[in-house]
């Protein structure tokens, strides 16, 4: 393909290491006289040189050593285990010595045989002469485990190659040697300069588990030992060529020929591939063949050839540095270390300099032999004759790196290296602890995004905001360093620990990492607790601990400070009075408790002395107070203006599924819209700087009301207007009038396709954790193109609280146990600390004392107001009907301590459920439950004889209240809309 690529459909998928390498040999069986086989573990053991050798490496399953000394033996062993690989040291004195292999052979034809041999002229002989039909490789011996290292590899590469080539691009070296004792020594040094190589390289993988999974990438080497197999090999391999190393005089059509290797090299030249070449020979006059094929030339007498080979093929495979030349004298100009480097030299590369090494595939290369295949796919096949000017050129390479960090960078949790942190990490970990419980559903949420590429669009992008953890091991050498121990055990007050942490001093290391940090970061960091329990899928511990936030400033040491003031605040509230209270209550150890930190870069704009973002919002995936059409599983979002804490402390937010964006209670009427719609929002206040941290963690937060946002611009796409002379509401912004948050143009618009992307994350993140979630985002649309925007997640955590777990199936439930049953219930879990109903008697009822009967409701509220406890409420009708006559018009606040409300139908008084809209909101705030039942007709039950039997507290003329000893147990099943109350035991 020649043409310069298209980077609009260019998508780079990563390179799923873990497929590769997939064959590998576990078990090898040895089989050796015990003299042999003493001196092959030369009182070491085998197993332990390779597992050092292995190890040294960072390679991982270091294969297992079985020794057996003769042919029954190995048959033996045969039989009852599986091995990849048997490895023969054959006994001199033996006439046949091939016997043991070839009888193998028969039973076990796919088993690899290797010959390792001492060598020596006698040897040499013997072998020329003996049938090697039965025998993979022979090689010579010389007590060296790093040629087992390279037998092992060499065979799996075997095994592996052509899947990984045709699967990612992996890369292949190609010896040509026919001599065993050249390619004994050859391959060790090739084997060992690879793997070193691909673990420098490896080393720009962001984890260890990467770093490891990036090493299967490393080029594969493969073994020809004639012509025809070089030729062969070449073919099969020519497009994932990394270099040649040929050997000069090889057996070519079955005699030897002193000049195979120059007719292989012409062969190669052919084809028109520019492929490093280095030809060696035991003659130096060779060298002439060499430079006429454009190779490089290596004397195999030369004392210093171990090391004249690694150097030719630093040089010209593209491993080590990238040395940019001067096309005419041949000159370094420069030299690029790794990949971030590249990315900055790369416009200073000269143009002429630029053309050669691109069109010598030196930039694939240089991508190639460090596994990163993506990138070294397009450059290669770029045509330098595309470019009429090399700036294109440059921006190509740029871009491909800018393209392959990101993805690189999405959903790995790296490790923190200050050097390395930049404007593409997403998340890394400072510290070698947990991440804790919010680290770890952040990291969780990276790796989910990146999984599901569909939730980019055009215009709306879905991330996590930068973030890096301190791992829970940098809290304890905090903790330890300056002995906290025993003031934070101790029952001092929450200020007096304030105070103590804050005098004690972080880790150095730690200090210098943040400095790295505040270079990357652009916008204030959100400095958040992320405890080992918090988010531990079975404690409700979220919003226990502090989340502080901190303006960033152009004074590095002033934002030094005071983030060291949040992170040390936050590690002082695992201690608070509140917290110890908490842990009691959930029999946790508060000594057990860990506290990691997440620093997380805030979502927002600025303006002026204000930061915030257009969107906050909390989403789950279950909704046990559904409307209308909408069903339990479909989800609820609660969005707002500003920062998130607005919705934390329930103010008040917009309700909406987000299957069905268009259906807003809230905007269903205009006097709705007006009084139950967001008026007030947080925003970060830039100028508090804070001389002394406050345990309150919203002390640098300040409350505005909507006129600040109007004034600045920051209402553009999420307002409705109120006209008051038309006495109409208008979706969109217009000049005067009032703005009502109705988010209208993203819901209802879909300016930014909002409702369908929480929509995939709730139904992506309820099957990825198997259980239904809650998640918290924000959105920013960006001030420069309103047209744009970005979705943050912040958050996903189990819905676990201790009241929302409800397994029981209520219909198994007999009328006879119950109070009250019904099967058109809003509201989910289990209340077990009510002892109380009031009822409207149903003798005495008659809708035309309803005004009368909401009088008596509101005094005996206010008394349970006063004592903070709760009830259960039951009456005809519609409750809080503005009409007297449907239902009893009750307000809000005179029946705000009724825990369960229930609706009840009379044979001649029959209502629909309300839901209606004014209670509706404060019923999903306050989760309180509501019923629906209208007994006379069989749906639903309210047992009132059973009550009447009862004493009463109060007995009005119309109202009754019943005080039991013992709780009524209310349980509610929100996604089926069943509800019970049942009788005290």
């Amino acid at each position: 393909m020649s043409g310069i690529p298209d980077f609009k459909n260019l998508v780079f998928k990563d390179t799923s290491f873990a497929n590769l390498m997939n064959k590998r040999i576990y078990n090898v069986l040895l089989i050796a006289t015990k003299y042999d086989a003493f001196m092959l573990e030369d009182d070491g053991r085998v197993d332990e040189q390779i597992f050092n050798e292995y190890t040294s490496l960072s390679l991982r399953y270091p294969p297992r050593f079985t020794q057996v000394t003769t042919e029954e033996e190995a048959l033996a062993e045969l039989k009852d285990r599986n091995f990849e690989l048997i490895i023969c040291m054959p006994n001199m004195d033996n006439r046949d010595i091939f016997a043991a292999a070839k009888e193998i052979k028969v039973h076990y034809p796919n088993i690899p045989i290797v010959v390792l041999t001492p060598f020596s002229k006698e040897v040499s002989k013997r072998i020329a002469n003996e049938d090697l039909s039965a025998i993979d490789y022979v090689f010579s011996w010389l007590g060296n485990a790093e040629l087992l290292l390279a037998i092992i590899k060499l065979i799996e590469d075997k095994w592996n190659a052509p899947d990984d080539t045709k699967s990612v691009g992996v890369q292949i070296i190609l010896l040509v040697e026919d001599s065993i004792r050249f390619y004994s020594s050859a391959l060790p040094h090739l084997y060992k300069f690879v793997l070193e190589q691909s673990q420098m390289f490896a080393q720009e993988a962001l984890n260890g588990h990467q770093r490891t999974l990036r090493m299967r990438g490393r080029p594969k080497i493969k073994l020809a030992r004639n012509y025809e197999e070089a030729v062969r090999i070449f073919n099969q391999y020519r497009d994932n060529m990394l270099g040649i190393v040929s050997d000069m005089s090889f057996m070519h059509d079955g005699v030897k020929d002193p000049y195979a290797g120059y007719k292989f090299g012409q062969y190669v030249r052919k084809t028109g591939l520019i492929i490093p070449f280095v030809l060696e020979s035991s003659e130096s006059c060779n060298k002439v063949y060499a430079k006429e094929l454009g190779a490089s030339f290596i004397d195999k007498n030369s004392k210093s050839y171990p090391q004249d080979l690694r150097k030719k093929i630093m040089q010209r495979f593209g491993f080590g540095d990238f040395v940019i030349l001067n096309p005419q004298t041949k000159e370094e100009i420069m030299r690029i270390k790794d990949l971030k480097d590249l990315q900055k030299k790369v416009f200073q590369i000269p143009d002429d300099s630029l053309v050669y090494h691109l069109s010598r595939n030196h930039f694939s290369r240089f991508f190639y032999s460090r596994a990163m295949f993506p990138p070294a796919e397009v450059l290669k096949r770029v045509d330098v004759s595309d470019y009429k000017d090399m700036d294109e050129a440059r921006k190509l390479i740029f871009d491909l790196i800018v393209q392959y960090r990101r993805m690189k960078n999405s959903g790995v949790v790296a490790i923190y290296q200050k050097d390395r942190f930049d404007e593409y990490s997403n998340f890394a970990r400072i510290g070698e602890g947990s991440l804790g419980g919010k680290g770890r559903g952040l990291a969780f949420m990276g790796a989910m995004v990146k999984r599901y590429p569909k939730l980019e669009t055009e215009n709306f992008n879905t991330n996590i905001p930068k973030t890096v953890v301190i791992c829970t091991d940098i809290f304890d050498e905090f903790m330890e360093t300056n002995e906290l121990l025993p003031i934070a055990l101790s029952d001092a007050d929450d200020e007096t620990i304030l105070k103590y942490f804050l005098r004690a001093s972080l880790p150095a290391s730690l200090i210098d990492d943040l400095m790295a940090f505040f270079d990357v970061v652009k916008s204030p960091i959100a400095v958040r607790s992320s405890s080992l329990l918090e988010d531990s899928h079975y404690q409700p511990f979220a919003g226990i601990y502090s989340t502080y936030m901190v303006p960033r400033m152009e004074d590095k040491y002033e934002m030094l400070r005071i983030l060291s003031d949040a992170i040390k605040a936050v590690y002082a509230s695992v201690f608070y009075r509140d917290s110890k209270a908490y842990m009691m209550a959930t029999s946790n150890l508060i000594d057990q408790e860990k506290m990691a930190v997440v620093l997380q870069e805030v979502v927002g704009n600025r303006y002026n002395d204000h930061f915030y973002p257009t969107i906050s919002g909390v989403a789950r995936s279950l909704n046990f107070y559904p409307i209308g059409n909408e069903k339990a599983e479909d989800g609820i979002a609660n969005i707002a203006l500003g920062l998130g804490k607005y919705i934390v402390d329930g103010g008040q937010t917009l309700r909406f599924s987000p299957r069905h964006p268009h259906n807003i209670l809230q905007m269903s009427t205009m006097d709705f819209a007006l009084r139950e719609t967001q008026t007030r929002f947080y925003a970060l206040d830039l100028k508090n700087l804070a001389e002394q941290f406050s345990i309150d963690d919203s002390f640098n937060l300040t409350r505005l009301g909507l006129k600040e946002a109007d004034a600045d611009g920051s209402l553009k796409y999420i307002v409705s207007t109120y006209d008051p002379y038309d006495q109409i509401i208008r979706d969109g912004y217009y000049s005067g009038g009032r703005k009502i948050l109705s988010f209208v143009n993203i819901l209802q618009h879909d300016v930014f396709p909002l409702a369908k992307t929480l929509d995939e994350l709730l139904s992506i993140g309820q099957k990825e954790m198997g259980r239904p979630v809650e998640i918290e985002f924000a959105v920013n649309v960006d001030p420069n193109n309103h047209d744009k925007a970005t979705f943050y997640l912040l958050q996903i955590r189990p819905i676990v609280d201790n009241k929302e777990i409800m397994d029981e199936d209520l219909t198994q439930v007999q009328n006879e146990e119950t109070i009250l049953s019904s099967t058109s219930v809003l509201g989910h879990g289990i209340v077990t600390d009510v002892q109380d109903i009031i009822y409207v008697k149903s003798g005495a009822f008659n809708s035309s004392n309803n005004q009368l009967i909401a009088y008596e409701i509101e005094k005996l509220n206010r008394r349970f107001t006063e004592e903070e406890k709760n009830y259960v409420l039951v009456g005809p009708g519609r409750w809080g009907s503005s009409d007297h006559w449907l239902g009893i018009p009750v307000k809000w606040p005179h029946i705000s301590n009724a825990r369960v409300i229930v609706e009840c139908g009379l044979e001649n008084y029959r209502v629909d459920p309300s839901q209606g809209t004014h209670f509706f909101q404060n019923l999903t705030s306050f989760g309180v439950g509501y019923f629906t039942i209208n007994p006379f007709k069989g749906d639903g039950w309210f047992d009132e004889a059973y009550l009447n039997a009862l004493p009463a507290v109060e007995d009005t003329e119309y109202l009754r209240h019943v005080h039991f000893d013992k709780p009524i147990v209310i349980k509610m099943d929100g996604k089926k809309s069943l509800g019970v109350v049942l009788k005290p035991e």
